[in-house]
């Protein structure tokens, strides 16, 4: 099989669409502790839309759309997460697929299972803060195959799509690690922004889960879904939630937006309150009143390395029915661009997912 060719998407460069190739590419070969999946589904992130722009280069301090309007060439040799990322290379950090070899030391039993891969890759084991992402670091699953450690491979039982399943890792495991990063209690109140995005939809029912009050900031037109997968309170993008709410009335911000309304957040939060982000899409410079800080014992919290029971909390969530999953649409792989260009505009609520076997 190692000699035959696979369909794939390779990014070959930071830049608009046009670094986008559907070609054919050798299968990859695996090594002694790796697996061989056929990529079953692939979701749709914002965080390849970002390496493809070179958005995590320092010197980038728009929005990603703001960025993605321009679609031009923005050479950044610190675009990958403030490193040089592996051009040409092959994205794609959700995959849904099924192990169809095992290399010769482990995976033996994942052979013919369905399952999920954790695409966070604590390389130094969990104590350290060393890591490696599939679809960033590494070749992903915008492919009809990838290879990785067996080791990030979980097998999942359920009655879900291929689909969705792809709309699981990268969003929800985001979200699972933010609030158990926060260590979000029952009872608490809990304010999630973008909240009908994929990693803001998966937060929303992940908070509920954990049996919290969830207040939700989305567009007006998204707030019946919201609703529906567990939000108490809902507000618009544009609400005055000093005004809706007062100052010191949440414990815990999940806050993937940023930008402008980033002051608000800590003036919302209860004396030692919490603020949590993995994301910055409405943009990554914002104004810190340190007072609004260190008067009431704020803890802000960046988490973007997964802890150790993140993606094994998830797969039991899947299985004992306890989250839903937020399909938007799927595409063809090779519509990949069409996908993006969909994703940027934010009329969804949920994931996007490419399949690879329908062209």
């Amino acid at each position: 099989m190692t000699d035959k060719l696979m369909k794939a998407i390779v990014t070959t460069g930071n830049g608009g669409y046009e670094k986008l190739l559907y070609t054919d590419v050798p299968i990859p070969q695996i090594s002694v502790d790796e697996v061989l999946i056929k990529v079953l589904a692939a979701g749709v992130n914002n965080t390849e839309i970002n390496t493809r722009l070179g958005w995590y280069s320092s010197s980038i301090t728009e929005s990603t759309n703001d960025i993605a309007g321009e679609q031009t060439s923005i050479a950044s040799k610190d675009g990958g997460w403030n490193k040089q990322t592996p051009f040409p290379f092959i994205q794609g950090t959700d995959c849904c697929g099924q192990v169809i070899s095992a290399g010769e030391e482990v995976g033996r039993n994942l052979l013919g299972k369905r399952v999920l891969v954790r695409p966070c890759i604590r390389e130094q084991g969990f104590s350290s803060l060393d890591s490696i992402w599939m679809g960033s670091d590494f070749d992903g699953a915008f492919a009809q195959y990838v290879k990785v450690r067996a080791s990030e491979v979980f097998p999942v039982s359920c009655d879900w799509t291929d689909a969705q399943l792809g709309t699981i890792p990268c969003a929800y495991g985001t979200s699972e690690n933010m609030l158990h990063r926060a260590e979000l209690q029952a009872g608490e109140t809990v304010l999630i922004t973008g909240a009908s995005g994929g990693v803001g939809s998966a937060t929303v029912q992940l908070a509920k889960r954990r049996g919290a009050t969830v207040i939700a900031v989305s567009s007006e037109d998204k707030h019946a879904l919201v609703r529906e997968i567990g939000a108490d309170k809902l507000f618009c993008r544009s609400a005055d939630l000093l005004a809706e709410l007062g100052e010191q009335s949440v414990d815990l911000v999940v806050d993937n937006v940023a930008g402008s309304g980033f002051p608000t957040m800590l003036k919302l939060l209860k004396a030692g309150g919490r603020y949590v982000s993995s994301g910055a899409i409405a943009g990554p410079m914002v104004n810190l009143d340190m007072r609004d800080m260190y008067l009431k014992d704020i803890t802000l919290i960046g988490a973007t390395l997964w802890d150790e029971p993140v993606f094994a909390n998830l797969i039991s969530y899947i299985e004992q029915g306890e989250i839903r999953p937020l399909l938007a649409k799927t595409f063809p792989l090779s519509a990949i661009a069409q996908a993006q260009k969909e994703f940027l505009q934010k009329r969804h609520v949920g994931k996007f997912v490419l399949i690879p076997w329908v062209q």
